[in-house]
């Protein structure tokens, strides 16, 4: 194991990529309140599911320490800027096209970001770091690279890519370049594949917000197929101590896969989601009659399930909230933040049924 006391790597200053978004607003809120030592400059487009009210009330908080820039990773000059005018020395990489539906009805723009975006940042990187050995950039990517896994399976580091959908293929090939720049040009990077996450200010078209949503106004609670599709859950509070923890004390050139140890079937999270909110907010009928069986999703892959044992042994993480008081976390956000919710389910994103084109 790792000596934590001592980190391999010590931020600095931090660009976060897609900090606007679900798990780079979390990120970027644990990373300030972590080290007091850290300046965290914040680069987002802005796109459908970046929301600057995620980043609400952290200049103040945090004076001097905190800087949001609005511009595309895919737009070489600005990234270049930004490097340089706040001597970054760490990337953590979230900017990406993340929703599978939405891969499935527009596939070029998923290459174009998750792809090009990728190469566009790790070529102005080595640019700015030139020999720097004192740097990192860390690629946040995704358990859905390896495809679909047979009962019982797990992935590890080593299991061989097999992506399925647009999404899935941009982001294995994202991940391709991260190594590939690390190869070629001896770019410290490092990578983690993570499982499905939830908890805060994460953007209503995935499942848990949207079942929260809908069950709340009483509407239709759509589950793909049989429901018995598997996903390993990780509460985003935990993930965003396991990217610090590989930012800071991961081997450069090393993969590291992130999972909640919560493997469940969809609908037993949707069935989870009924139950408290008849707990939590009582009134009407039971939830669990507003499921709603619709045609599943083009590929929807069976399984997904990581082993951790690598991050656990060598970094000395382990996942502190289990997906009980996860859910439970994530229901009372949701309840107490009505407003936020209301925002955007009123305005970009109706819970409209997506990936239906293919």
């Amino acid at each position: 194991m790792t000596d934590r006391s001592r980190p391999l790597h010590q931020p600095r200053v931090l660009l976060v990529t897609g900090g606007a978004g679900f798990i780079g607003s979390n990120l970027v809120r644990h990373l300030l309140a972590a080290d007091a030592g850290v300046r965290v400059v914040v680069y987002d487009a802005l796109t459908y599911a970046g929301n600057p009210r995620n980043l609400e009330g952290l200049e103040t908080a945090y004076p001097g320490r905190y800087r949001f820039v609005q511009a595309d990773i895919c737009d070489e000059q600005a990234v270049e800027r930004v490097l340089a005018e706040e001597q970054v020395d760490t990337i953590v990489h979230l900017a990406a096209e993340s929703h599978v539906d939405r891969s499935i009805d527009g596939p070029l723009l998923f290459v174009t970001t998750n792809v090009l975006g990728t190469a566009v940042l790790l070529h102005a990187a080595r640019r700015a770091w030139r020999e720097r050995r004192d740097v990192r950039f860390h690629h946040v990517s995704t358990d859905e690279v390896f495809g679909s896994l047979a009962p019982g399976a797990w992935f590890t580091e080593e299991t061989p890519y097999d992506p399925s959908s647009p999404y899935s293929a941009a982001k294995a090939g994202s991940d391709h370049l991260v190594r590939a720049w690390a190869r070629t040009y001896g770019l410290p990077v490092t990578i983690s594949n993570c499982s499905n996450n939830y908890g805060p200010y994460q953007f209503p078209e995935k499942l848990i917000p949207l079942i929260i949503g809908n069950a709340l106004e009483g509407k239709p609670l759509p589950v793909y197929g049989d429901g018995l599709n598997e996903r390993d859950w990780l509460y985003v509070a935990d993930h965003c101590r396991a990217i610090d923890a590989v930012v800071r004390h991961g081997t450069p050139g090393r993969t590291y896969n992130v999972g909640g140890d919560s493997v469940k079937p969809n609908l037993e999270v949707v069935h989870l989601v009924c139950d408290l909110l008849d707990e939590l907010r009582p009134g009407g009928r039971p939830r669990r009659e507003l499921i709603t069986f619709v045609k599943d999703r083009p590929g929807h892959d069976r399984r997904y399930a990581i082993d951790a044992s690598r991050i656990k042994t060598e970094l000395g993480w382990q996942p502190a909230v289990d997906f009980a008081r996860g859910m439970r976390l994530t229901l009372e956000w949701y309840l107490g933040h009505g407003e936020w919710v209301e925002e955007i389910r009123s305005g970009r994103y109706r819970g409209e049924r997506l990936g239906l084109s293919a």
